[in-house]
């Protein structure tokens, strides 16, 4: 019988990190991993986890001279200061001595750099300071539950003796949401859930499986494929971020066309608030239960509501083929036109991305060295797109595709996808050139840290907008990027670039990236840059863009709520806090609920 109701529930093996696995506390990922301008002018990415590893990029650095600034160059370097100054901890006796009946010592930290880890996410303004300033205020203890009960006794101290707790996952946020307030003069406990990072059951007949929250996104890929089974949540932060981290910023992966957001995804959620746990006594396909639904209220809440500890969520079988894919295109606009037509035909690929040229420019620069065949084979490849099919390499764009489903869901995929692609002037580019443009995207976030060494600073952000003002959104917040730059007299050029990563019936979500070269300019370059970033961010709503897609708001993104929301929207979410957490033991003041203070 298929439908066996006696088939055991799977209880998996933890996944034990490899000792490799190790995070840098002062820059993004790995800690055996980041990009290296050699003295020859040649970059090289260090480690050996990823395809780009070890690989020698010879024109990389010379593209930034060209894009950024000419002074540019391997000896000039912006040190870094970390660490940087750390506040002393504001202590609070009778909380840490209620707290060691519960827990060990090595649950408790003080530890002066993980304490300034745990008060800081992935913003510029955040990275910048701890490497050449400080932060005012950072968590003064940092506890490590290892189970529900735990969290319970934490929470439940907490509001006793006033604390504020802020949960803390894989701290890859770029939104300001872990920054605590520096007038916030109440000890701030970081409750870092780590150690709760376990798939505790799953069910292979109903396709669910319980996980705790700590767990990291790249233990839970390999959690569930030992036991034929994915999530398919695989946002671009998989390899740090945490379950509990996407259901509070109310996350989107890569391959949502085939699995769905995060919200399509959970099924049911456990909570720790100041007024007890939120749970339910079973999961069911689909209910009809108003507020007992404690998702709609947890998703996107960004930590001030109380703290996530487990949830239930969908599984799919691992897919028979997966399949890379990708096309190029004579410009932008033609490639927004293939996505449009491929979102209306339906049944859409799992992951659709589309680039701009500079962009594609960069992917191009991130290539290794070739020599041999293989320079032949490029250079004969690149003749026949730009003399005999007519592209600009100035205006030529690339989507990159991934397939996955049964042989036949993906045959019928990829002719459909060859068919529209071809109806505007695309060109096939190979599974190998789909399949590395995919997984550059975990390689190429550690640019970052690398290019502010050399004097070069920069984010992203992201919208979603519907389809009839994508095109004018894209060019209008590069038009705003390039203004504010030049009105502000910095050196070099503004590099601003984007690129389609979801797609929706409605719409589509877009990602920006914007950076500047800042040498001897007056003023804190980091301020600079948030004031454009700003400009941009209102540049977005004034097109008809949201004020987040998927990264969520925190502190960063609340001075536009009032654009977004009604008086009686805020005045509502503010009520609803009160009445969850009335002291504001999660003092985290992000989203909607910035504005609520204790008393």
């Amino acid at each position: 019988m298929i439908l066996d109701p006696q088939r055991p529930r799977i209880t998996p093996e933890p996944v034990v990190p490899e000792p490799s696995d190790e995070e840098a506390l002062d820059v993004w990922g790995f800690r055996d991993t980041r990009f290296v301008a050699r003295a020859d002018g040649v970059v090289v990415l260090t480690g050996t986890r990823y395809a780009l590893s070890g690989q020698e990029l010879p024109e990389l650095l010379a593209w930034a001279q060209q894009q950024f600034h000419p002074d540019v160059c391997p000896e000039d370097l912006n040190r870094s200061q970390y660490p940087p100054p750390i506040p002393e901890p504001r202590r609070h006796a009778g909380f840490v001595d209620e707290l060691r009946k519960t827990l060990a010592e090595d649950q408790l930290s003080e530890d002066p750099e993980l304490r300034l880890r745990h008060g800081h996410g992935h913003t510029q303004q955040e990275m910048y300071a701890i490497k050449y300033g400080q932060l005012e205020r950072v968590p003064d203890l940092v506890v490590y539950p290892s189970e529900d009960a735990h969290v319970e006794r934490i929470v439940e101290a907490a509001g006793r003796h006033d604390v504020v707790l802020i949960p803390y996952g894989g701290g890859t946020n770029v939104t300001d949401a872990l920054r605590c307030r520096a007038e916030e003069s109440r000890t701030i406990v970081s409750v870092d859930l780590r150690r709760m990072n376990r798939i505790l059951w799953i069910d292979p007949v109903n396709r669910m499986a319980c996980i705790e929250a700590g767990a990291v996104g790249r233990d839970i890929v390999t959690g569930l494929t030992r036991h034929g089974f994915t999530m398919g949540h695989e946002p671009d932060s998989v390899e740090f971020s945490t379950l509990g981290g996407w259901i509070a910023t109310h996350a989107s992966g890569m391959k949502k066309n085939r699995y769905g957001n995060i919200e399509d995804l959970v099924l049911d959620v456990r909570v720790v608030t100041a007024q007890g746990v939120l749970e339910r006594t079973a999961v069911h396909p689909r209910e009809s239960v108003g507020a007992g639904d404690t998702r709609r209220f947890v998703f996107g809440s960004e930590g001030c509501l109380g703290i996530v500890t487990r949830a239930i969520v969908k599984l799919f079988p691992l897919p028979e083929e997966q399949v890379y894919g990708s096309v190029v295109f004579p410009d932008f606009p033609s490639g927004v036109d293939f996505l449009y037509e491929l979102q209306q035909a339906g049944d859409v690929p799992a992951s659709v991305r589309l680039v701009d040229n500079l962009q594609f420019q960069l992917s191009q620069m991130l290539k290794p060295r070739k020599g041999g065949l293989q320079k032949l084979v490029s250079a004969a490849e690149k003749l026949f797109v730009t003399r005999v099919k007519g592209f600009d390499v100035q205006r030529m764009t690339a989507c990159t595709m991934v397939f996955e489903g049964s042989r036949a869901e993906v045959a019928a995929q990829q002719k459909r996808t060859k068919a529209v692609a071809k109806r505007h002037g695309g060109l096939a580019g190979g599974a190998a050139n789909g399949e590395r443009g995919y997984q550059l995207t975990f390689g190429i976030a550690y640019l970052r840290d690398w290019i502010l060494n050399h004097y070069m600073i920069a984010e992203s952000f992201e919208t979603s907008v519907p389809w009839s003002r994508a095109l004018e959104l894209c060019e209008a917040v590069k038009q705003r990027i390039h203004a504010e730059h030049a009105a502000r007299q910095l050196p070099g050029k503004a590099f601003v670039t984007c690129r389609v990563t979801q797609l929706y019936p409605t719409g589509v979500c877009i990602y920006f990236y914007f950076a500047f070269y800042f040498k001897g300019i007056a003023g804190n370059p980091s301020q600079v840059y948030a004031e454009i970033e700003h400009a941009a961010r209102d540049e977005v709503l004034a097109r008809g863009g949201s004020l987040s897609h998927h990264h969520g708001i925190g502190k960063l993104r609340q001075p536009f709520l009032g654009r977004i929301a009604s008086p009686g929207l805020l005045a509502f979410a503010r009520a609803m806090k009160h009445a969850v957490d009335p002291q504001n033991v999660f003092g985290a003041n992000n989203q909607l609920f910035g504005g609520e203070r204790k008393g």
